[in-house]
């Protein structure tokens, strides 16, 4: 059998949600997966990128990446969607890209995945839980078929977001992912390439 096809796709500002996406892949690959790690195009202004020095640095640094496109959602058995919070809400970058599939949504080409998500905010209760519900509302009109980790292993008592993946960054914006939330992530790309075979 071929291997399943994972799309990772992401928006990172400072380099967090980079971060996550890139142990994915680490992790979906182990697990026997093929994988497309893609970047959404940004969008803000140049003058807003530059007011921040991580967000600038983290810019120069992979604008050169991959940019997603509707092939890489339609090509995939499964799909990982990244965004920090803002807001409570996924990042305006990954909504403009996901409000582009209008035509593939419309044929069916995006219903019966597997689709899950992951995130990061500043502080704990910074809208991590709501920002990937507010994603998965979108995966219920594409048909796609949800696969939150929920509490399916002990370490998700441990990262504690039955949702998804998280991780919170801090006043600095720059906290390292530690191990719980590394292991959450790896548990998260073995149960969606495991259950987006089975879709297959």
């Amino acid at each position: 059998m071929a291997d399943v096809k994972l799309a990772i796709i992401y928006y990172s500002s400072t380099g967090t949600i980079h971060s996550m996406a890139q142990r994915l892949r680490e992790s979906a690959e182990k697990a026997g997966a093929e994988v497309r790690l893609r970047q959404v195009t940004e969008l803000a202004p140049a003058e807003a990128i530059a007011s921040n020095a991580a967000w600038s640095q983290h810019f120069d640094r992979t604008k050169d990446e991959p940019k997603a496109t509707a092939d890489d959602v339609v090509w995939a058995d499964a799909v990982l969607f990244g965004s920090p919070t803002r807001y409570g809400n996924v990042t305006s970058q990954l909504k403009q890209f996901i409000d582009t599939l209008g035509p593939q949504w419309s044929q069916g080409l995006l219903a019966n995945k597997a689709y899950a998500g992951f995130t990061a905010s500043m502080t704990a209760h910074g809208g991590q839980e709501s920002t990937l519900l507010a994603l998965y509302n979108t995966i219920y009109h594409f048909g796609g078929v949800v696969v939150a980790p929920g509490y399916t292993d002990p370490l998700k008592f441990a990262d504690g977001n039955p949702y998804g993946v998280s991780h919170v960054t801090g006043g600095n914006n720059d906290a390292p992912l530690g191990d719980a939330q590394l292991a959450a992530l790896d548990h998260l790309a073995r149960r969606i390439v495991t259950i987006g075979g089975k879709l297959r």
